[in-house]
């Protein structure tokens, strides 16, 4: 039993068991113990496993006043205990299982340390509003992908009333169709049905229940005191006015990476997040390559692709004729290991570096890379945009479509590949993008917003650092009531 802190705040933190969800959702929470918050992370089962044998087995032992404890998640364990969860089946055996197992966690912790004095979830953990609402303990919320998908859902009502969703239409001018653009959602002029999260378009069998989930969750946080995003005033000040007047306040407390990075001498800078291995090499490899000359190539922790598409992937990189790092997990194909040609291996040898996974902040910070392919997962695009590396964006579900949708149109800072890639195409925009001349645009655009992104998190009036004042006083006043 640890030691009673009565006076101190004490928040329970609740990412969802997603990589993309807990990276943000621990950062928060290590900014939230620098200011003398007490912290409970919550961690289900599967992934507290998973993290001790990336990090290590005495990775998440934590602080007296920053601790880890675990949730069962209420599916039946994997075949492969280190590939990423079922999500829709995740989705639903937490919102249908978790009620009862979360209560009672919420108990054993406030007996066994300090009364938990409220509770910042993910806003796709909903059922804990029901317990926190039950227990009368205050609860805040962190949406942890584009702010966009959060306003798409909220008017997803109205899309179903014009007859614009759901989409069904499997025909061979699909393609043509999605190119239609729909006006009538606030902030996203210009929006075509191709930007919307594909869940829409009832392709597969479990897609209606991630859109039926997604509006349920965004529903429930009406109920929540406040809803805080990973995203900064500059980027996102119109989307989140927009929410502000309907939902309960809307604030932008990122790039949360930039507001860690802040904290001094904090005992936690040990305490990662990463479920897979990181390789550390590719560091060093980074070190010996020039300043801007590398294209970095990552679809994230979900993302999968067939074979083909790997191959065109990796015969556009080659092409290119760039030196590129290329993060391949070895469940990023469908059904099969990644495996990439021996003449392509072959051919790129002096040009290529492939790891399993690395420190994504670490290197799109570091000054030899140029460029970032990616699958505009939201970490991703803006960590991207905090290091001021210009994207190509090739997106694969949830709020990706929309990010890159906003990348590319709205902020100017990306351009888009064709979901359908060859590797032609591929090589086309690598060149494009690495070419300082042809790319200047989108760099002096992400350039802007990288200097914009430090002054939110940086400076004494920056709109991030005066929205963390107001998220710690609503905490702390949450310890009094």
């Amino acid at each position: 039993m640890g030691s009673k802190q009565e006076n101190k705040p004490h928040v329970l933190c609740v990412p969802t068991p997603g990589q993309g969800h807990i990276n943000p959702m621990l950062k928060l929470a290590k900014i939230l113990h620098s200011k003398g918050f007490d912290i409970t992370f919550v961690n289900t089962e599967f992934n507290h496993q998973r993290l001790l044998r990336s990090q290590g087995p005495e990775a998440l032992k934590g602080l007296p006043s920053f601790r880890f404890v675990t949730l069962p998640d209420g599916l039946p364990p994997p075949k492969n205990k280190d590939a990423t969860q079922d999500v829709p089946s995740l989705l639903r055996s937490l919102d249908e299982n978790c009620f009862g197992p979360f209560k009672t966690l919420v108990a054993k912790v406030s007996a066994s340390y300090s009364p938990v004095t409220c509770i910042v979830a993910d806003v796709l953990m909903g059922f804990t509003l029901a317990v926190a609402k039950e227990l009368d303990i205050p609860e805040f919320l962190l949406w942890t992908s584009g702010a966009s998908l959060f306003l798409f859902f909220d008017q997803y009502p109205n899309l179903v009333e014009k007859g614009l969703m759901p989409l069904k239409d499997s025909s061979s001018s699909m393609k043509v169709y999605l190119d239609k653009i729909v006006d009538g959602i606030p902030t996203m002029s210009g929006l075509r049905l191709k930007d919307m999260p594909p869940w829409v378009r009832y392709i597969f069998p479990t897609d209606e229940y991630m859109v039926q989930y997604f509006c349920l969750q965004i529903e429930r946080a009406k109920t929540a005191s406040a809803i805080f995003f990973n995203t900064f005033d500059e980027l996102d000040s119109d989307v989140l006015e927009t929410l502000s007047k309907t939902f309960p306040p809307c604030y932008g407390i990122g790039p949360l990476h930039l507001l860690e990075s802040e904290i001094v001498d904090e005992p936690l800078e040990s305490i990662k997040s990463n479920l897979w291995k990181e390789d550390l090499e590719c560091l060093k490899w980074l070190d010996s390559k020039a300043p801007s000359s590398v294209i970095y190539v990552n679809f994230g922790s979900i993302t999968v692709m067939s074979s083909q598409q790997l191959v065109e992937f990796g015969w556009g990189l080659a092409k290119s004729n760039y030196s590129f790092l290329w993060i391949i997990r070895p469940d990023l194909v469908i059904g099969e290991f990644a495996i990439l040609p021996p003449e392509l291996l072959a051919q790129t040898r002096d040009k290529g570096l492939l790891a399993s996974w690395c420190p994504q902040e670490q290197v799109l910070s570091h000054p030899s890379i140029g460029g970032f392919l990616t699958h505009s997962g939201w970490n991703s695009t803006i960590e991207s945009i905090s290091s001021g590396v210009p994207m190509i964006c090739w997106p694969f579900f949830g709020d990706q479509q929309l990010n890159c949708w906003a990348c590319c149109t709205k902020w100017g800072v990306a351009m888009e590949i064709d979901n359908d890639v060859k590797s032609d195409e591929v090589k086309k925009l690598v060149i494009e993008l690495m070419n300082r001349d042809n790319g200047n645009e989108t760099r002096n655009n992400i350039g802007y917003l990288k200097n914009k992104a430090e002054e939110a998190c940086t400076s004494p009036s920056g709109s991030s650092i005066a929205t963390l004042d107001k998220l710690f006083h609503l905490l702390q006043a949450s310890a009094s009531i």
